[in-house]
């Protein structure tokens, strides 16, 4: 099989690979570097336990309404581990049998791992968000003020990783008035101690909002050069660092803007890196090689 191709639900049905195997799944996927990332760990593993020697990790373009046979099909060939990218994050939710209690409030799975009745699911991308953040700008969320941008799923995934972790305060800052409320909603029950509160981009100057905090961005602003910023980080009193989940293009307009302004600032690459490797851990149950995973991913993306 090869690991660098793109295949297919009909590929899934008559898959017949012997040894452990690993898929992303979405729609589309072709994009996607976790192939390359995943199966570059796994050559540095297998080289101190062959055991992992037969594992490898595969890429399947899945259109959602197939995504409940993709998953019975993908169970019933006995893979070890999938991940799901959009549209399925959510999807998959109701097609599998438990949920890691922390993914629940996230209504949302990244990470599937094979059990005998069916599914467990997990979420590890506030897991790659935390770990980004600290890896590339020192940053811990315990304590923090985060200004976080967008209220869609990503954001959402995002909050409630800072909560669980316990920052000092959550500013969450979208366009949309009634999608900003919902989330502050849906979140208030996780905050706690921490301060929770929602702003306007366009207000961000008058939004009473905290030196020093730690702007992230989860919209999909900067996907396209032509996109506007999704806030003017000149309005913000201080901040302390900017986080861009986009990583490709690996410098945004946020990005740009944030350098132009002497801010530490990077890319959402470190938490692509890391979310995969807390996939990686739960499927295999011990540590795995991070720094070849980045190594792969920097190389996939041409960096």
């Amino acid at each position: 099989m090869d690991t660098a191709a793109t295949y297919s639900l009909a590929d899934l049905a008559a898959w017949s690979r012997p040894g452990v195997s690993l898929a992303v799944l979405g729609f589309p996927i072709k994009h996607s570097i976790s192939p390359a990332m995943h199966n570059a760990a796994l050559a540095e593993m297998s080289a101190q336990a062959p055991a992992f020697a037969d594992w490898c990790y595969f890429r399947f373009e899945v259109p959602p309404e197939e995504l409940p046979r993709a998953l019975a099909l993908l169970h019933e060939k006995n893979f070890r581990g999938v991940n799901l990218t959009l549209p399925h994050k959510i999807l998959a939710v109701a097609q599998i049998a438990a949920i890691d209690p922390a993914a629940r409030p996230v209504g949302a799975v990244n990470t599937l791992h094979w059990r005998a009745d069916s599914w467990e699911g997990f979420n590890t991308d506030g897991y790659g968000l935390a770990s980004g953040l600290r890896e590339d700008l020192g940053v811990e969320l315990a304590g923090a003020d985060v200004i976080l941008l967008g209220a869609g799923g990503a954001a959402r995934g995002a909050a409630v990783e800072c909560l669980q972790r316990g920052v000092r305060s959550l500013w969450l800052a979208n366009r949309t008035r009634a999608n900003l409320d919902a989330l502050l909603a849906q979140l208030a029950p996780l905050a706690g101690a921490a301060t929770l509160r929602g702003f306007s981009p366009a207000e961000a100057a008058a939004a009473g909002l905290p030196a020093g905090a730690v702007v992230v961005n989860a919209t999909s602003a900067g996907l396209k050069a032509a996109d506007p910023l999704p806030l003017d980080l000149a309005a913000l009193p201080s901040p302390r660092a900017v986080y861009d989940m986009i990583y490709n293009p690996a410098e945004t307009a946020l990005l740009a803007a944030a350098r132009a302004l002497r801010l530490p600032a990077a890319n959402g690459l470190s938490m692509l890196v890391h979310q995969g490797a807390r996939a990686l851990e739960i499927w295999t149950g011990g540590p795995v090689p991070v720094p070849a995973m980045a190594a792969a991913a920097r190389a996939a993306m041409g960096r």
